[in-house]
């Protein structure tokens, strides 16, 4: 298909997205954020889509494509470790439709069961996402169902840029647009349509350095497949682009940044703290540019950071949570050699609650063979109202003569 009739299908298929997703979505909070917009010196403001009907985006793309296909065929089948499998079989439950989702085997516990519970048949495979592709596609051809692509079909791209079209209907004067990059569907959808409603606008693209494939495609003049790393942001761990993202993207997005693990860490953590958000760690890459080195990109513009979906596993937040109290001095590792006598421990214990401290979790070694003797190596986590309160604790330990601090 030339690009020309893909612009073409974009168009026609957008206005159905507007005249059907709202009847079933939300549209989405837009909160402006102090804290960021005097970070940067400029103003900031957050789309919520976190905050969407499944916790994401994607039901955007699902249902405008889905609606299409309530009277041609009885099932659809997707492959996705979360968001778009939990979208598609939303979509497919809204028109009576069947919906096969395929999972790699060691997707989130949470995400498969809420895609069981929006309807979808979750078929779990231990393979790679190529073969998880293969399969699907084969299960769609035996049932004679459509298969849904999660991002390289110009109707999903239609359904996505609904959310240009909302944030330019609330904030038309913004600046720039900050979109993450998994497959591109979502970016692809956003820059076009922002960029035909308002030429001027600046479209930026944030992707994990885990998986830099937008980076790499760009650089290199030609779709790339990429050595995917762990990172908090699996909804981007995507190994290349479509060869249709690819294209919106040359065409249409200004500039493509990446962002470390520890920036995306510390922007899920801000956004806990600070604005009471769940966002997901593909959500949060937006917020995670302001913490690694981009502000100067938003200085004295008005800027949209989109958070594009909050379905994280919570064994992630809780620790995320640890590091981020820990980089925040709120939380604190006592280590040292304690006398092994009955009743240091209760001595240990008091001398940190005076002092306010609140014990998160004890580690007690006697088998360690660097204790000098009469000692045991303890290993104390330890919650703190300030770093006032760490000294007087450390101070207390000190003079106790039942502790010697690890060196």
């Amino acid at each position: 298909m030339e690009f020309e009739e893909i612009i073409s299908k974009v168009d026609r298929n957008f206005q159905h997205a507007i005249e059907t997703v709202y009847k079933y979505i939300h549209k989405t909070p837009m909160e402006h954020s102090k804290t960021l917009s005097n970070i940067v010196e400029g103003d900031i403001y957050l789309k919520c889509e976190n905050l969407q009907k499944t916790g994401s985006f994607k039901v955007r793309g699902a249902i405008t494509k889905i609606s299409q296909l309530k009277d041609k065929v009885e099932g659809v089948v997707a492959v996705s470790a979360g968001n778009h499998a939990q979208g598609v079989a939303y979509a497919a439950s809204i028109y009576n439709l069947k919906s096969v989702i395929v999972m790699p085997h060691n997707a989130s516990i949470s995400k498969v069961e809420a895609t069981k519970n929006y309807g979808g048949e979750v078929v779990l495979l231990d393979a790679s996402f190529a073969e998880l592709f293969k399969k699907g596609y084969q299960i769609a051809k035996e049932r004679n169902y459509e298969f849904v692509h999660p991002f390289n079909d110009p109707v999903i791209i239609a359904g996505q840029g609904t959310l240009a079209w909302e944030i330019l209907n609330e904030l038309y004067d913004v600046d720039n647009i900050v979109v993450p990059i998994g497959g591109g569907g979502l970016i692809s959808g956003i820059a076009y349509i922002a960029k035909k409603l308002k030429p001027e606008i600046k479209v930026i693209g944030v992707e994990s350095e885990a998986a830099p494939k937008a980076s790499e495609a760009l650089k290199k003049g030609e779709l790339t497949e990429v050595e995917l790393k762990p990172t908090l942001a699996d909804g981007l761990a995507a190994k290349k682009l479509g060869d249709i993202t690819f294209e919106f993207i040359k065409r249409y997005v200004d500039e493509v940044i990446t962002v470390t693990e520890k920036s995306i860490a510390q922007a899920i953590y801000f956004l806990l703290e600070r604005n009471k958000l769940v966002v997901e760690g593909a959500g949060a890459t937006t917020v995670a540019t302001i913490f690694d080195g981009y502000r100067e990109i938003f200085r004295g513009k008005k800027t949209v950071l989109l958070l594009s979906g909050g379905n994280i596993d919570l064994t992630y937040i809780y620790r995320i949570l640890l590091r981020g109290l820990s980089e925040a001095g709120k939380i604190v590792t006592l280590e040292g050699y304690a006398l092994d006598v009955p009743g240091t421990l209760n001595k240990i214990t008091g001398i940190i609650a005076r002092n306010g401290g609140n014990i998160v979790d004890v580690f007690h070694d006697r088998m360690d063979i660097y204790s000098p003797p009469g000692y045991t190596l303890l290993r104390i986590i330890v919650e703190v109202p300030t770093t006032e309160a760490v000294k007087k604790i450390r101070d207390g330990l000190k003079k106790s003569g039942i502790w010697m601090e690890h060196s």
